[in-house]
């Protein structure tokens, strides 16, 4: 996976992805590992498709099975009511607002 979860957080912009087979653009809000090992960002989603049928709302995604992420040009509105550093469901946390 590339790191334009960590280009984006930095650059205070959005990032629009595949992820289950739905384009999404999210917030990303923190990037790092799981207790099992994979790697992982935590988002709020602003729009798209997902499994839940919620196209908004704070999702963590898994970074193996994010597909084509580019950093869009649209303005991030994070941090997003709810967020907290520290995330913890991340052991190891790389990146984080």
């Amino acid at each position: 996976m590339s790191e334009e979860p960590e280009a984006a957080l930095k650059a205070g912009k959005r990032l629009e992805l595949r992820y289950s087979n739905y384009v999404r653009v999210v917030e990303v809000h923190a990037v790092g590992r799981t207790r099992a090992g994979d790697r992982v960002m935590r988002v709020y989603q602003v729009r798209g498709g997902s499994v839940s049928k919620e196209p908004e709302g704070w999702k963590l995604m898994r970074l193996d099975r994010t597909f084509q992420p580019v950093v869009i040009d649209e303005r991030s509105e994070a941090p997003r009511d709810g967020y907290k550093r520290g995330d913890k469901h991340m052991m190891n946390i790389s990146a984080q607002l």
